[in-house]
């Protein structure tokens, strides 16, 4: 009997030493946000599997931050593309402590949301969020990955008009802060360039009807029709011009350069109508490591890269990196390595300059044959 109480207190403690390391491995919480529901949720989803990739990959290597092994945790959110909505997300991973934001995707919500990021020391980097005023609030924790409206507007409005030999354009955004932004950089690069902008309209995010606006701008004969805009907007508004016998070129931003426009578009998109540019890219050198992201992404979840899933990737690649080489995940002590970080990702290299801006953006611009989006050029 003695034996025996003698062993059962041993195992136990075994037990719970065992235990006890299993729970010391340190958790990270990285958060993504963007919309997971409303029309613009396939575009979120997308860079949310973009983030997944990232942090199921550092996982599996077993990723050490100051020699102690740590376990990433993926703590997805919603912000349906409302700036409400996405306000109230960041309060509550604030409340959470998460150590990094992924996000948001739309200009609209990300720049609300990073003033509760910035009050709170977080850093966020955004995959996708183009607008320049993100950057231009003087927030040390907000980065992005991609290049922002300014450089995008211009190099699109520039190509109408010395590529596409346009003198007329009309422009129409749908009264976002992406949208708007981008319509007003684009309208600025095609003026600049010896363009007329014959005709301005708006519309909403939610909008599915635009004879009005469309009858208005056919009556202008523009050449050139810019939507600043997203592609569940987009693509109906492409069948509306062929109902209508608008048959300009239609161009736009990263929002509608999506693999889903052309199933939003229908018998809508014509071949080489389309023109436009995403933000990011990459050349030649880049090719295959993008190439073997898109097969991963495939196999992983079983359908292709909608958006901007590699910028993601690399959003939460770079963070993880600059952990790594600040021996730390807190956002205070990684913070300063995350602003003169140098990482090497799928996209090419990122690096950030004073503002939070990507250095060296690349932009590409595409158009649409037979239902595919085709490569134009890659631009800087």
């Amino acid at each position: 009997m003695k034996l025996k109480s003698t062993i059962i207190p041993l195992t136990g403690a075994i037990a719970l030493a065992f235990a006890g390391a299993a729970y010391s491995q340190e958790v990270v919480k990285i958060a993504h946000v963007g919309p997971l529901s409303g029309p613009n949720a396939h575009m979120g989803k997308d860079n949310e599997n973009g983030a997944r990739m990232a942090i199921d990959e550092l996982n599996a290597k077993g990723f050490t931050i100051g020699g102690k092994k740590v376990k990433f945790e993926l703590v997805g959110e919603d912000d349906a593309s409302d700036p409400k909505q996405a306000t109230a997300v960041a309060t509550k991973l604030v409340d959470q402590k998460v150590a990094a934001v992924i996000g948001h995707l739309n200009s609209g919500t990300t720049i609300p949301a990073s003033k509760i990021y910035n009050d709170a020391g977080i850093p966020q980097v955004s995959p996708s969020a183009t607008n320049p005023k993100y950057t231009q609030q003087g927030f040390k924790t907000a980065f992005r990955v991609v290049a922002n409206d300014a450089q995008l507007g211009a190099v699109l409005g520039k190509y109408a008009v010395t590529a596409l030999k346009t003198k007329n354009v009309a422009v129409i955004d749908d009264r976002t802060a992406y949208g708007q932004g981008v319509a007003e950089e684009f309208a600025k690069g095609a003026q600049g360039a010896g363009a007329t902008i014959v005709g301005k309209q708006f519309t909403n995010d939610k909008a599915t009807d635009f004879n009005a606006i469309l009858t208005s701008i056919k009556a202008k004969k523009p050449e050139v029709v810019f939507f600043g805009g997203m592609d569940a907007v987009g693509g109906p508004m492409l069948r509306q011009m062929k109902q209508l016998g608008i048959n300009a070129k239609f161009m736009g931003g990263d929002g509608i350069c999506t693999g889903s426009l052309p199933g939003l578009a229908g018998d809508g998109l014509i071949d080489d109508q389309v023109v436009c540019a995403e933000a990011g890219g990459v050349d030649e050198s880049g090719k295959k490591g993008m190439d073997d992201f898109r097969a991963a992404y495939k196999k992983k979840f079983g359908i292709d890269v909608v958006y901007n899933a590699a910028y993601a990737y690399d959003a939460t690649m770079t963070v993880a990196d600059a952990m790594k080489k600040a021996n730390s995940a807190e956002p205070a002590k990684y913070l300063p390595e995350l602003a003169k970080i140098s990482h090497k990702g799928v996209t090419g290299t990122i690096a950030f300059d004073a503002k939070g801006d990507i250095k060296n953006g690349s932009l590409t611009l595409y158009t649409y044959k037979k239902g595919e989006r085709t490569l134009l050029a890659v631009v800087k």
